[in-house]
């Protein structure tokens, strides 16, 4: 009888040596005469496990990890084809705490399915949302949308449904022109890969997300942004685009529909600017990644002066859950005016590092003690960075923060794009505010004063007070700066550069040179 092992083969994995165990695998069984059948999925997130082996049996999938080729051998000779018992050994995989104690919408079937399997896809309950839509009017999906509470998984956490509203409305043009989707795949922020996750492991939902969001607008022509630093990430879309074109469920006649949506990937070049909307379209116009003034908004004018709507692969991505199971459904998760769920990607010096979907409203000190098991170094948690490098810190005391938009603007902070990065008490907070100056005046487009000039400025007065010289005039200095780039930067490349480092001020104010008792007076 043959036997069915999953071995990841995304990046992630593959940086931890998955091709070599899948090698060894396929090796061994060779000459040992074993039938087996070796797919490739992709990863579930739980990175201290990985390479993630998983065995198919009649209880269900038993999972092994970390497992390195060298493994392999003993793991055959222990049973590893009837899911036996061995050091290695992680139990069922669905029961494992971290991954059991997940709410898993847009992620339900990464790690479950080939990703390029669009039979399993569809088995899996894929494509229902897709079809669902063919049945109702573009406004009638715009309404679903704006039911549900989507809002974009991007940074700001915009509705998402007065975004498609506002392009749905848009005329295309006296000439007839399309109108786009633009998919914002450049994760860039720092602790972030859930994008590259869920593209490597279950590209088929972004499809799908997008060709709703163009039968909701009335676009005919849809991109997706993909950083160039995932190359893997574009290789595995490319080939997904062309499945879902063979089977018709993308180009002149979606679905049997006779509405037209084609989709391309365009590579990126590295600059984390362009994850700024419309430095985004820029780059997709073939110039290079600069703000634009705005308004007009991209919903208005936006790619090649046509209505665009521009949403990242998050919220792309929870779409067809919505159309599929009701915007009732997707609503229920969450609290406030968070509603559904974030993907939390857990990195930094964290014991268990990875992605944890939940609902909103999850605290901060569920994620990093319960999930991630605290530190990776033993040593006592001193601050967290929320919301990519940009995000304010957040430390000790705020650590029963719920993780929602509200709560943790209320907190001084940013969600972002569910980033959480872990420091504990070595971590130097002037040092991070310096880095904060020296990321924006790396990466700014240069397009406005308060960015380009604030963060070199704001960069050498914190060498200053590195240096112990003169810190009641610098530390002046950068807050004076920090209100200027705040309230004078085009975007938010300059706009938030001051969150990490007056938050770093304000909890951390002794590594400033600062008495903790006089910051607080």
């Amino acid at each position: 009888m043959t036997v069915t092992l999953w071995l990841p083969g995304d990046s992630a994995a593959a940086s931890v040596g998955a091709d070599a165990v899948a090698a060894a695998l396929l090796n061994e069984a060779a000459s040992r005469g074993l039938e087996l059948r070796l797919r490739r999925n992709g990863s579930r997130g739980l990175f201290w496990l990985e390479p993630l082996l998983e065995v198919e049996t009649p209880a269900g999938r038993i999972a092994y990890g970390p497992v390195a080729a060298d493994d392999v051998p003993g793991l055959l000779d222990r049973g590893l084809l009837e899911g036996a018992g061995h050091p290695l050994c992680q139990g069922p995989t669905e029961e494992i705490p971290y991954l059991k104690d997940q709410e898993r919408l847009t992620f339900a079937r990464v790690g479950v399915i080939e990703p390029l399997d669009l039979a399993g896809y569809e088995a899996q309950g894929g494509l229902a949302g897709l079809r669902r839509a063919l049945a109702l009017t573009p406004a009638e999906i715009v309404d679903a949308v704006t039911d549900s509470g989507l809002r974009g998984r991007g940074g700001a956490g915009f509705p998402a449904g007065i975004k498609w509203r506002t392009v749905l409305e848009q005329p295309a043009g006296p000439d007839g022109g399309s109108k786009y989707v633009c998919c914002n795949a450049d994760e860039g922020d720092s602790g972030t890969f859930a994008d590259r996750l869920l593209i490597e492991g279950d590209p088929f939902l972004l499809i799908e997300g997008l060709a709703i969001a163009g039968l909701a607008t009335g676009a005919g022509q849809g991109f997706v942004y993909l950083r160039s630093e995932y190359p893997r990430a574009i290789e595995v879309l490319k080939r997904a685009i062309c499945v879902m074109e063979q089977a018709g469920w993308l180009g002149d006649d979606l679905g049997g529909s006779g509405r037209t949506f084609r989709l391309e990937v365009r590579r990126g070049a590295g600059a984390y600017i362009c994850g700024e909307e419309s430095a985004m379209l820029e780059s997709l116009e073939g110039r290079r990644g600069t703000v634009r003034a705005k308004p007009p908004i991209p919903a208005v004018a936006g790619l090649f002066g046509r209505p665009t709507l521009v949403n990242n692969v998050l919220t792309l991505a929870a779409v067809p859950t919505i159309l599929a199971r009701g915007a009732a459904f997707y609503r229920d998760f969450g609290q406030g005016r968070s509603r559904g769920t974030q993907a939390f990607q857990l990195a930094g010096n964290v014991r268990r590092g990875g992605l944890v979907e939940k609902a909103f409203g999850v605290s901060l000190r569920a994620l990093i003690e319960d999930f991630g098991g605290g530190t990776a170094s033993g040593r006592p948690f001193r601050a967290a960075q929320l919301g990519g490098p940009l995000g304010a810190y957040v430390g000790a005391a705020q650590l029963d923060t719920a993780m929602d938009y509200e709560s943790v603007a209320a907190a001084g902070g940013l969600l972002g794009h569910g980033g959480i990065v872990v420091f504990d008490d070595t971590v130097d907070m002037a040092r991070m505010a310096r880095f904060a100056f020296e990321f924006c005046e790396i990466e700014s487009c240069g397009k406005c004063t308060p960015c380009r000039i604030g963060a070199v400025r704001g960069k050498e007065a914190l060498e200053r007070i590195l240096g112990d010289r003169d810190l009641a005039r610098n530390l002046a200095l950068v807050e004076e700066l920090c209100e200027l780039m705040a309230d004078g930067s085009l975007c938010a490349m300059g706009g938030l550069t001051p969150m990490p480092v007056l938050s770093a001020l304000r909890l951390f104010p002794e590594d400033f040179g600062r008495a903790p008792a006089a910051a607080a007076e």
